[in-house]
């Protein structure tokens, strides 16, 4: 997959579902609040871009609502029935 470089750290797309991930988008929205996570979700609803940080277990920020493995819970009871998304992880 591809790399990208977003305030100064780069990351790998490796999931794109949908054809979700716009990086220009994706650069306006990610501040500096999201460095520390080990995966950043994007989802498409309504038109607007949402971001959300997920964690592996040994980050420090992980807890239960962050844990990288509930992502497809989150993708199912949190995003819009079949949106677009993307999953970018840090390197």
């Amino acid at each position: 997959m591809k790399k990208y470089i977003l305030n100064e750290h780069e990351y790998e797309l490796i999931e794109n579902y949908k054809d979700g991930f716009d990086y220009d988008e994706v650069k306006k929205c990610m501040t500096e609040y999201y460095d520390d996570f080990d995966y950043i979700l994007g989802d498409w609803a309504y038109g607007k871009l949402r971001l959300k940080g997920f964690c592996n277990k040994n980050n420090k920020l992980f807890n239960k609502i962050n844990d990288y493995q509930k992502k497809e819970d989150y993708i199912k009871n949190y995003c819009a029935y079949e949106c677009k998304y993307f999953v970018l992880k840090k390197d």
